[in-house]
C-alpha cells in the first residue's frame, strides 16, 4: 500500500517519511533480453547465459539502466499524491549502482522522502530516494534520488 498525500503541498515538511517498499518483481532473462533489444545494449554479461557462467559474475546479469528504469514501476506502489495538475519527472540528484541483479532474482523499490521545497511557479517538487533491493543479499542492487515536480 504506498503512503497516501492528498495534495503535493501535503509533502511540505515530511522529509525524512519512510514509504515503505513497493512489491517484489522477479527479473527473467526475458526482460533482460526485451531491455537489450530496446536499447542495443546486448553486452554478452546481459544476454548470453552460457558465456555469462565463466564470466565475473556466474550469471547474467541486468542493466544497470534496467533497474534504474524499474523505478517507475515502484514509485505508484509506494507513494501516491491524489490531487494535482499534472507532474513531471525532472531527473535525477543522485545515482548510484552498487550491486548486480542476476538472472532470477527479485527486487523492489524502498522509498524515502528527501527533501520537498516549493519552487517558482507555485509547484512543488520533491526528491525521493528509491533504494532498489535484492531480496536475500545484503547490498542494494541501485539508490537513485528521484526528483519530480508536481503543479498544483
Amino acid at each position: 500500500m504506498p503512503v497516501v498525500f492528498d495534495t503535493p503541498r501535503d509533502l511540505l515538511g515530511k522529509e525524512g517519511t519512510d514509504l515503505g517498499a513497493s512489491d517484489w518483481l522477479s527479473i527473467d532473462q526475458d526482460r533482460i533480453d526485451a531491455f537489450a533489444r530496446v536499447t542495443g545494449d546486448d553486452q554478452w554479461i546481459h544476454v548470453d547465459p552460457v558465456r555469462a557462467k565463466d564470466g565475473p559474475f556466474g550469471t547474467t546479469i541486468a542493466h544497470g539502466y534496467l533497474t534504474l528504469s524499474l523505478v517507475n514501476l515502484f514509485l505508484p506502489q509506494i507513494l501516491t499524491i491524489r490531487s494535482f495538475s499534472s507532474g513531471v519527472n525532472v531527473g535525477l540528484d543522485r545515482l548510484r549502482f552498487v550491486a548486480p541483479v542476476p538472472v532470477g532474482a527479485r527486487i523492489r523499490g524502498r522509498g524515502e522522502i528527501v527533501k520537498v521545497e516549493e519552487v517558482k511557479g507555485g509547484a512543488v517538487q520533491s526528491t525521493v530516494r528509491v533504494t532498489v533491493e535484492i531480496d536475500g543479499h545484503g547490498k542494494p542492487a541501485c539508490v537513485a534520488d528521484t526528483v519530480s515536480r508536481y503543479f498544483l
